[in-house]
């Protein structure tokens, strides 16, 4: 085989894992912005913690819900971000400032949120039991889309690559495109495993460059189409997939997919074990399988295709490099110019030093220019644990006696900020979202236990109380001494609470008494052993 043939066709997908981020908690969802410099991941304690790709870092950690989270999504320019969590709320957030904005409350858990690929004025929400809702933040109002079946309403949703249509699958394998302006019907499909029978649409996913899009099924194959000819077969069609991707040997299901950010490969997570399967779209074969750790389980993928240069390639050897002659000289000096004659031998050629190029990785198909208010990066403000009394000027003392009044408005302000205390903060704005027919007794999947033939069913959030029947869920917050608090229970927390209320000479003394009792219990205890 000729060797220097294949090095001159560098591949575009990873070979093995790069590195690891240690979050502070265990991590739920995952999700980068269009640039891939940031990557927001939401965690069961409910805070979202935002890395720098880059250093891989923590840039900046939100404490945004009091649940887990369990869907995240970035705004185009990289300056919002909304979340949803387990406890059926909708929020979003400023990314710089890291304030709430607003915040949507629904009857029923949400499985997924996105933006709007061109419009961040409106969100795109799937609920559990019910039909996806679009939100529109400006008004706070919503929209709830058209559905196939009203009985079925096991209904995932996606907005198309620039936003122009909504694709929305059910569990009996229907697929709706839907326009996003007026939500009418523009075409229709079925899902089917060769014959008659249908399968459930887990999820529905859109390649950043390009017309296609991916389907995950419960049959396990991952289907691939091309929207064009979906728009084109109009209602009730019957389009043939580009491609069926599968894993013929381990009949492996699938828990998310995703496009590379050249659209050229496709990505999906097993929901069995830590591995990533990578297959070529446009042949269908199976290029990569990823092992991460044994015994861990995917809950999330997201990809982030820019991190590799275009021109990479990994060698299993190393090769002999031969230098080209003139290559690293300044001029060539064998090069014959050609004759400058006029205005042209005069003047010498200016070189552009102030614009930029644009990458082309940055942008999509149909644009051409990079957006300049995009947040690429967030910076990184330095944590001060003791911070001094008077940091601004000198110390009161040396102040004089005759400005101590007419600065005194400004010496509280400065002690305000040197105590760290900021002005409050403005709540945001919750709306109710009603949606007729839905139940309220829903819980999330995250939290959902599974029973022995009899659904269990686990409160959302964290246990108001436990008498040492339940056992410990994953996805259950831990608290840690001096975080939060421990949870105290029965009598000792109403004596804690009227300890707290007496003086503390009386405290201590009654400290005091305590050890001296438990002194005496300990040594009564040994002679009765």
């Amino acid at each position: 085989m000729n060797l220097e043939l294949l090095e001159s066709f560098g591949q575009n997908y990873p070979e093995e894992a790069d590195g690891t981020l240690d979050c502070i908690s265990m991590a739920l969802t995952c999700t980068f912005n269009r640039w891939g410099t940031l990557l927001a991941v939401g965690c069961n304690d409910g805070r979202i913690v935002i890395w720098d790709f880059l250093t891989r870092g923590i840039a900046k950690i939100i404490s945004a819900h009091i649940h887990p989270v369990c869907s995240l999504c970035w705004s185009r320019d990289g300056h919002k971000l909304v979340s949803a969590s387990t406890d059926n709320i909708v929020s979003q957030w400023d990314v710089l400032s890291g304030d709430c904005d607003q915040r949507f409350r629904f009857p029923s858990p949400i499985l997924k949120v996105q933006y709007h690929p061109r419009d961040q004025n409106k969100v795109l929400v799937c609920p559990m039991k019910s039909a996806p809702v679009m939100l529109t933040l400006s008004d706070s109002k919503h929209v709830v889309l058209p559905v196939d079946d009203d009985s079925d309403l096991n209904v995932v949703a996606s907005f198309d690559r620039r936003g122009e249509y909504i694709y929305t699958g059910n569990a009996k394998g229907k697929i709706l495109v839907l326009k996003t302006d007026s939500q009418d019907l523009v075409a229709s499909f079925r899902v089917t495993t060769g014959t008659s029978n249908t399968t459930a649409i887990k999820s529905i996913e859109f390649a950043r460059k390009g017309s296609c899009f991916l389907i995950n099924t419960a049959d396990r194959i991952i289907r691939v189409y091309d929207g064009r000819e979906i728009l084109t077969c109009g209602r009730d069609g019957e389009p043939e997939p580009m491609q069926k991707l599968q894993d013929l040997v381990n009949r492996t299901p699938w828990k998310k997919c995703c496009f590379s950010g050249d659209g050229e490969y496709i990505v999906a997570g097993s929901a069995r074990q830590h591995a990533l399967y990578i297959w070529e779209k446009s042949i269908g074969n199976l290029v990569k399988i990823l092992h991460g750790t044994r015994g861990e389980l995917l809950l999330d993928v997201a990809e982030n295709w820019s991190a590799f240069a275009p021109d990479f390639k990994e060698l299993d050897e190393n090769v002999e490099y031969e230098e080209r002659e003139s290559e690293f000289d300044i001029e060539d000096e064998d090069k014959s110019e050609p004759e400058q004659t006029g205005a042209d031998a005069a003047e010498d050629e200016e070189v552009d030093v102030t614009s930029v190029d644009p990458i082309a990785a940055f942008c999509s198909s149909d644009e051409e220019l990079e957006d300049s208010k995009a947040l690429l990066y967030l910076p990184i403000a330095p944590e001060v644990e003791d911070p001094e009394e008077n940091p601004y000027g000198p110390p009161p003392d040396a102040v004089p006696t005759s400005l101590m009044d007419e600065g005194a408005s400004s010496e509280k302000k400065r002690q305000s900020s040197a105590d760290g205390s900021q002005p409050p903060k403005k709540k945001p704005k919750t709306t109710n979202i009603e949606l007729q027919g839905v139940p309220n007794d829903e819980v999330h999947p995250l939290l959902g236990v599974k029973g022995d033939g009899k659904s269990k069913k686990k409160q959302a959030g964290r246990p108001k109380g436990s008498k040492g029947k339940e056992k410990d869920s994953p996805f259950k917050p831990k608290l840690y001494k001096g975080d939060r608090g421990l949870p105290l229970e029965g009598s000792t927390k109403g004596k804690v609470q009227a300890e707290l209320s007496q003086p503390l000479a009386e405290q201590e003394e009654q400290s005091q008494n305590c050890y001296e009792d438990r002194e005496t219990l300990g040594s009564s205890h040994s002679v009765i052993r």
